[in-house]
């Protein structure tokens, strides 16, 4: 069975950048707006075949407007959304070192054990970002696809360079994800895994 390419897009800097900001539903700075737009400029020669985006506007008003412009099948999936941060939503971390410094160190230190008050575990997070990419992996191959362009968050990113370089997922905080960047991959699933390998 055939590898996919995706290239995965992190949206801009948003009104709450300076906060967890999970489901938080923030819309892009003109600032966050450039940032994405520049990049895409960037990449000339990519075909791809469709855009999958985050359902969040900091990630789906982009995707809306690039689908326009390039005329390519666009495609909202809520599975591809950031991590659920609870309580946490929508604050710094600088309030919450201030409020629960232990709790955010556990947390930057081992995020598979430790989550912030009714947030998502990593493991719920981990389950629901693979089937969304099981879901577009389906698409892809029904519609005999090979390249998708995804606009997501830090935190999928993330998770998706640990599952590449193979390394345990308490690194995914310390993996990189710019905002505006365009990260590569390849994906293939065997026996219901998905496999992603860093391009």
């Amino acid at each position: 069975m055939g590898k996919f390419r995706i290239d995965l897009l992190r949206h801009g800097e948003s009104q709450y950048s300076h906060t967890l900001r999970g489901h938080l539903d923030d819309e892009l700075t003109a600032k966050g707006w450039q940032q994405m737009q520049s990049t895409i400029e960037q990449v000339t020669n990519q075909a791809w075949d469709v855009i999958i985006s985050s359902s969040l506007k900091r990630c789906a008003c982009f995707a809306e407007q690039l689908a326009k412009t390039t005329q390519l099948p666009l495609l909202l999936n809520h599975d591809l959304k950031e991590m659920y941060f609870g309580d946490w939503e929508g604050v710094s971390t600088q309030q919450i070192y201030e409020t629960s410094p232990e709790l955010l160190a556990n947390f930057w230190q081992k995020p598979s054990q430790y989550c912030p008050p009714r947030a998502e575990t990593l493991n719920q997070f981990q389950i629901r970002v693979l089937k969304g990419f099981q879901d577009l992996l389906k698409h892809m191959q029904k519609q005999n696809l090979q390249h998708a362009l995804v606009i997501t968050h830090g935190g999928v990113i993330k998770l998706l360079a640990c599952l590449a370089r193979q390394q345990p997922l308490d690194d995914l905080l310390k993996m990189p994800a710019e905002l505006g960047k365009l990260y590569s991959l390849e994906f293939s699933e065997t026996d219901g895994q998905l496999t992603f390998i860093l391009r």
